[in-house]
């Protein structure tokens, strides 16, 4: 009988087959990956070529003047970089460079610079914080001054119009978004629900639906508690590249376009009713800012007129009041509300003027900021000059009940645009008119022992000895101010009515005026005034008595202006950015005309230094209400 074999010896040669194969299956995938590694090399080459769109200093060190070779053999004159302040207005050569390659691209990137380096590794390259040569195409927009478009100027007029200085305050102060990611979120989720009701009436597309559905409750649920970048989690991008990737496969298919048309309009129209209620909602508050007193001088005055009653000492007046009513001494007259206002506009005329033994100041105000006033002069002295504080609203009730302007008016600022008819194309030009208020016409009757004053906005500072005024003759005149031709009464015939005037008349500033109470007197200018106010006041609302102010005031003194010299008042310190600083210098006097204040934060920084120069240092009532214009 023939023996056979055991089973585990017949098993033997399958097993070896078996390991044989196994051993092969680990072979072709090692041989298949030392096949892939050209490449792996090869997409390392393509952050580089992106990366030579936009070359950075580190890896161009020496290449650097290659690049201007090439730009200079191409037939364009461009100036080196580093010769040039890459911040400041004057980089020409760093503009000119980058706009000669957003003109031509290809030409920088194909034309060979030096000898072909073979691509490093990407983590040799370091970032360093240098500006890259070819920025994108909005920071090239920031940096270059270009000229604004039609439509720009409409828009920046139709603001100003609507929303006044407020438009000229917020561009100078706009400020880097803060929440530039979180706007992303929104418009991607906005974008999400417009197509979110069309995929899920789709069949087949059940996923998707899950998909975008999810996503819009994870961008609902982080917007609910985020409202700046800082307040978004780490791991937000994840979310935006999710949510991108959901939006296209949703705009791949194939939907009614008419309603995510419909859609996004409903999301734009609420947008633009969002964004217009804001702006709104901004220029009311910076308004109520212009206009409202700050709570640092609110305190002052509160500290000052506490202190009035308290201090017996200061109670007397120490000031020589014979001076008051001696005709032949120099008189100014300021009305004002503000302490700190009123204040360095003595100041300033003190410090400027040569003599100040025969110089005497009138501070006409309210009774609510009377004894303030009274306290705050009482404590500074300015040089020889004698300061005499009046209040407005007792004097006239008292001495002159006959009128009924018992409330003391400011003078009146109004906002003009001015077109040119001869150059209907060219933009229009916004002023600041600033003219007598209803209180100024009855100077005449408050003073009446002086012949001659000069009448100070306080919102005026003085740089000059103006002594030579008292000398000027003004023959018939009664009012001597700086015309403003920019704007003619004929331009105001809709505003005048059926009033007789010449329409060549120019129209004339206040802020630094020269009365001859004598003349006006003889004109009878207070009557006329007290007719027109009949003619023009509408109603009895306070905001028609303030609109007459304008008409009333140009046609009271038409004829009764003598022009002083245009150099010798520089307005629109306080709405007009465009002022050069040796102009501001070489004035005689500053009138801070406008919105902006110098003594409130809407301030135009560069202009303020001038203002604070003749503020009252080491004040103990200032320190103690952090009073810091």
């Amino acid at each position: 009988m023939k023996a056979t074999a055991p089973p585990a010896k017949r098993r033997r040669g399958p097993r070896l087959a078996v390991l044989a194969l196994v051993f092969c299956s680990l072979l072709v995938p090692i041989a298949f990956l030392f096949n892939r590694f050209p490449a792996v090399y090869v997409t390392d080459e393509r952050p580089q070529q992106e990366v030579n769109l936009l070359p950075s200093f580190d890896r161009l060190g020496v290449e650097r003047d290659s690049v201007h070779e090439v730009t200079r053999q191409g037939g364009r004159d461009v100036v080196n970089p580093k010769t040039q302040d890459v911040h400041g207005e004057n980089s020409k050569g760093n503009i000119a460079l980058h706009r000669q390659i957003d003109a031509e691209p290809s030409e920088v990137i194909t034309e060979p610079i030096g000898k072909v380096l073979p691509p490093p590794k990407i983590e040799q390259v370091k970032p360093v914080p240098v500006p890259v040569p070819v920025p994108p195409r909005k920071d090239f927009d920031r940096r270059r001054p270009r000229v604004p478009s039609a439509d720009e100027l409409e828009k920046a007029k139709a603001c100003q119009l609507e929303f006044g200085s407020y438009c000229l305050w917020s561009i100078e102060h706009k400020e880097v978004m803060k929440d530039a990611i979180v706007k992303k979120l929104k418009d991607q989720l906005f974008v999400a629900r417009s197509y979110y009701p069309s995929i899920a009436k789709l069949k087949g597309k059940e996923a998707l639906t899950r998909v975008l559905k999810q996503n819009i409750q994870e961008h609902e649920r982080v917007l609910s508690e985020s409202i700046v970048d800082a307040d978004l989690p780490s791991f937000i991008k994840k979310k935006i590249e999710k949510m991108d990737l959901a939006i296209a496969r949703a705009k791949s298919c194939t939907v009614d376009c008419n309603n995510v048309d419909k859609k996004l309009r409903q999301i734009l129209h609420m947008t633009d009713d969002e964004a217009h209620f804001h702006m709104k909602q901004s220029a009311y508050l910076y308004n109520l800012g212009v206009h409202t007193m700050p709570k640092s001088h609110h305190c002052l005055n509160m500290r000052l007129t506490v202190e009035y009653f308290k201090s017996t000492t200061l109670d007397s007046d120490d000031s020589p009041v014979h001076k008051f009513k001696i005709p032949d001494h120099r008189h100014y007259v300021i009305l004002s509300k503000n302490v700190l206002a009123a204040s360095v506009v003595i100041n300033s005329s003190v410090s400027s003027s040569e003599e100040t033994r025969n110089v005497v100041f009138h501070v006409l105000t309210d009774a609510q900021n009377f004894y303030a006033m009274k306290h705050w002069f009482s404590r500074n002295a300015y040089r020889e000059s004698a300061v005499n504080v009046i209040n407005y609203e007792h004097i006239i009730l008292e001495n002159l009940p006959e009128f009924s302007m018992q409330q003391l008016y400011m003078p009146e600022e109004f906002r003009v645009f001015i077109s040119s008819f001869e150059r209907p194309t060219e933009k229009s030009r916004m002023e600041y008119l600033s003219v007598f208020s209803h209180s100024h016409f009855f100077i005449p009757e408050i003073f009446k022992d002086l012949k001659k004053v000069i009448v100070l906005d306080d919102d005026v500072i003085i740089q000059r000895d103006l002594s030579f005024l008292w000398n000027l003759d003004m023959g018939d005149k009664v009012n001597a101010a700086v015309k403003f031709c920019g704007l003619r009464l004929g331009q105001l015939r809709n505003l005048l009515g059926q009033a007789m005037y010449d329409p060549h008349s120019c129209a004339w500033m206040s802020g630094l005026n020269v009365i001859n109470l004598e003349k006006w007197r003889e004109y009878n200018v207070t009557e006329n005034y007290l007719q027109l106010l009949e003619k023009f006041r509408n109603n009895d609302d306070e905001a028609s008595l303030r609109a007459a102010a304008l008409p009333i005031s140009l046609l009271s003194f038409q004829n009764l202006v003598y022009p002083l010299d245009e150099r010798l008042t520089l307005s629109g310190l306080g709405y007009h950015y465009g002022i050069e600083e040796e102009v501001i210098r070489t004035s005689a006097s500053l009138h801070y005309n406008g919105n902006m204040k110098p003594w409130l934060e809407l301030g135009i920084p560069n202009y303020r230094k001038y203002w604070k120069r003749f503020l009252a240092r080491d004040e103990r009532f200032m320190d103690e209400c952090n009073v810091s214009p």
